[in-house]
């Protein structure tokens, strides 16, 4: 033992005496009563002030009061840090948002790309568990400057009843591809001066549905709204019954002088001509005022569904809106026929992707076999996976009470769409809203739902689609023909982008919705003419948006619309 140390332990005695006497001394100054006056209290203050000194001495008294002072602040630190925790940790679970880590299966043909959730990291920020109301979201564009303009001119009447012969159309694809398609073929018959025959409707696409024209579509409305444009028959007349049809696919996006010049010759020779595709068969501008009016009267106008449809569809929008509170009718068109046609295969597992490339294979029409789906997501070509939808919801601005109506059919994937209900519990569809007695008629007729799902997509408040396929076009299309209502428009590339960084860690919360409702500020379906692009396949389709053609602008002089008119 060294010789300081031995200093140490000999002093100590020495000291603890002396500071024990200096207690008994303040003690019994005091008179060892249980009471003091006030001037015993201060003067019991004043003497221990005065041997403040010898109590502080260092000591083994010292420091153990310094040791249980520490010990009782460190106790108390932890408690005040898992009170904190514990807080935090409830408030975060209040208002979880599912937080994917990427992770890329190399293994996999397409790289299939799995979510994991990490609502527990203390790192990612999350959006209020109470959004803030904001009217504004529910606000459609202003369009007061706007109105229809679809009515035929009297010289654009039919008068003559004389045809150059018989068109049978078989429209294909779905409900809203056929719609396009037979649009378009009422204008090629105006063309050919041609007699249409009622259209048959596509049996053998995905959904197998046996339903034909006079089972979806109001029929006898179908000609009566046409018959100052073209001819239409419910069949062939007898004396052309045994003509055998010349089987004819159009040119697709082809201008009228296509049809002029190359098939009515053939139509005056064979009588009975049967276009066998009728979809994206006449180009989008480079076409006559009075034919593109003609197209919007047959598709907004002359295509009335059944009454059947049109009352159960008005009985779901009712049943949405019965107290008076807006909804969003979201196109989440993650089908399994679209994400095999697409290669798209984000967020499901490796069997699913393997079932949906079998699909895309046995599919003969379907000419891209080997998709990269990964790199197309990044490309902004894929349909929005139900998660994506909803944190784009939430980055909107849309509260969480928020009734959303789903047009669509069953969502593909083990998951479906449980990261959308575990945010927005008010989803609806038509199985849900509608009762058994009132679907029995459309058991198994797919196509006859898809025009329930149009007829509450058109009158909802806000529409969104998550992939910009035929139904998105249709819809978007009719309902800024109906004064341009809210419909918002994802930008998918730069949004998955955007997600990516957020899921990453690189960017806050703040940040990114911020972002993403900049990006969308005129993405909302406000009035915006149509331009040409550099291909039919790359410009904006005529029914997404129809303006011009079937949408005038009050600003522009008189004299422009009346030669818009005459043209």
């Amino acid at each position: 033992m060294s010789g300081s140390a031995q200093n140490s332990c000999s002093v100590t005695p020495a000291y603890k005496t002396r500071r024990r006497g200096v207690i008994e001394l303040i003690e019994s100054q005091d008179g060892g009563s249980g009471t003091m006056s006030m001037r015993n209290q201060a003067a019991f203050l004043h003497k221990r002030a005065r041997y403040l000194p010898e109590l502080l001495r260092p000591g083994k008294i010292l420091g153990r009061w310094m040791f249980v002072s520490l010990m009782v602040l460190a106790s108390l630190t932890m408690l005040t840090k898992v009170a904190l925790l514990n807080s935090l940790q409830k408030s975060e679970k209040s208002h979880l948002i599912i937080q994917p880590t990427v992770v890329v299966d190399d293994s996999s043909v397409n790289n299939v790309v799995k979510e994991r959730n990490y609502g527990d990291q203390e790192s990612r920020q999350t959006p209020s568990s109470q959004m803030i109301p904001n009217p504004e979201i529910w606000m459609k564009p202003n369009s007061d400057n706007f109105y229809k303009c679809i009515n035929r001119s009297t010289s654009e009447k039919r008068i003559s009843k004389a045809t150059n012969g018989y068109v049978l159309v078989h429209a294909n694809g779905g409900l809203n591809q056929m719609k396009i398609g037979i649009s378009d073929m009422v204008a090629i018959a105006k063309i050919m001066n041609a007699t249409l025959v009622l259209p048959s409707l596509d049996n053998s696409s995905f959904w197998t549905d046996s339903s034909d024209f006079k089972d979806i579509f109001d029929w006898k409305h179908f000609i009566e709204v046409l018959k100052d444009d073209i001819e239409v028959v419910e069949s062939v007349p007898e004396q052309f019954a045994s003509v055998k049809p010349l089987q004819k696919p159009p040119v697709s996006w082809s201008k009228p002088s296509y049809y002029r010049k190359n098939i009515v010759s053939l139509l005056k020779g064979h009588r009975v001509i049967k276009f066998t595709h009728s979809d994206s068969r006449l180009a989008n501008n480079g076409v006559a005022a009075s034919i593109q009016r003609l197209r919007c009267r047959v598709m907004y106008k002359a295509l009335r569904f059944t009454k059947e449809n049109e009352d159960l569809g008005r009985k779901l929008i009712d049943r949405l809106k019965n107290n008076g509170e807006p909804f969003i009718a979201l196109h989440l068109r993650y089908e399994k026929d679209m994400l095999a046609f697409t290669g798209c295969s984000h967020n499901l597992t490796k069997a699913e992707d393997k079932e949906l490339r079998r699909m895309r294979i046995k599919v003969k029409h379907w000419k891209e076999k080997n998709i990269n789906g990964t790199q197309r997501r990044l490309e902004g070509l894929c349909p929005m996976t139900p998660r994506e939808v909803t944190v784009f919801l939430e980055a909107m601005g849309f509260p969480y009470d928020t009734k959303i109506y789903i047009v669509a059919g069953e969502i593909y994937g083990q998951n479906g769409i449980k990261a959308l209900e575990a945010k927005y519990p008010n989803v609806y569809t038509h199985f849900t809203l509608a009762t058994e007695e009132e679907l029995k008629p459309f058991k198994n007729r797919q196509n006859q739902l898809a025009a329930l799902d149009y007829i509450v997509a058109v009158e909802s408040n806000v529409f969104i689609y998550s992939y910009d396929g035929n139904m998105a076009k249709a819809v978007t299309g009719h309902r800024r023909f109906e004064g341009f209502r809210k419909t918002i428009i994802p930008d998918k590339l730069n949004f998955v982008r955007l997600i990516d960084r957020l899921d990453n860690g690189m960017i806050s919360w703040n940040k990114f919705s911020s972002e993403v409702r900049n990006l969308h500020r005129n993405r909302i379906g406000v009035p915006a003419r149509r331009l040409p692009g550099e291909s039919p396949r790359r410009e904006e389709n005529f029914y997404a948006n129809p303006f011009p053609g079937c949408i005038c602008d009050k600003s522009r002089p008189s004299i422009m619309q009346t030669i818009n008119l005459i043209k």
